[in-house]
């Protein structure tokens, strides 16, 4: 059984890392949004309070996202994690190892998806999709061949993501560096931090993390 974080800012794609580990590995991706929405929908005592939180527009405390993650853990066993978006904070990282030693589990592999932030930032400005059938395009990399029609389905129904412009992503990136990226010293202190080129071509970024993986489950 393999447990991996998967660290990097938004737009490093450790969304669709996380997706072909599961689809290819069976592992078991424990995304904090995810969890929540399924925690308010699910009418346990837990999910009532997460409900009760955030009806208030209040943020869910550390506490009840490691209560969520402990249920996940119990839940599903024999089968290696994927924490994607979790922990985001140097107090949520502590919290989460003291979880996994009292469950008897253990943390494998911390990945870093680097990137350069101005590459990023062209990967995302210039991305849209098609909202009838989900085909992703880019301005440079991957132009639609007619204006305004999606080469899949035809259609003209083509989107972009309100907040994939240049100053929502700067500011989203400030975030991630004041608050998460110092669990990068942190697990590299603890040895458990490798790191893959996250602006290398899909195939070759899961290449690279499965190396990894393989070498840590070796």
């Amino acid at each position: 059984m393999t447990n991996i974080i998967l660290l990097g800012p938004p737009g490093a794609g450790k969304g669709t890392q996380a997706r072909r580990l599961v689809e290819e590995r069976g592992m078991v991706q424990l995304s904090t949004g995810d969890m929540l929405r399924e925690a308010m929908s699910s009418g346990t005592e837990m999910g009532k309070k997460v409900a009760d939180v955030m009806n208030r527009g209040e943020l869910v405390t550390d506490e009840i996202v490691i209560g969520l993650i402990e249920e996940k853990l119990g839940a599903a066993q024999g089968t290696g994690f994927i924490f994607d978006g979790f922990p985001r904070t140097l107090p949520q990282a502590d919290a989460l190892g003291k979880l996994l030693a009292r469950t008897g589990q253990k943390l494998n592999a911390v990945i870093e998806m680097r990137v350069d932030d101005e590459a990023l930032v062209r990967r995302i400005t210039g991305r849209f999709t098609c909202g009838d059938c989900g085909e992703v395009y880019h301005d440079e990399t991957k132009p639609v061949k007619e204006a305004g029609k999606c080469d899949e389905c035809g259609s003209s129904n083509l989107k972009r993501r309100a907040d994939d412009n240049e100053e929502s992503l700067k500011q989203r990136l400030m975030e991630y560096y004041k608050k998460t990226s110092p669990l990068i010293g942190y697990y590299y202190h603890a040895g458990d931090l490798f790191s893959v080129d996250g602006l290398a071509e899909i195939d070759e970024v899961a290449a690279q993390m499965a190396a990894v993986l393989d070498q840590q489950a070796g």
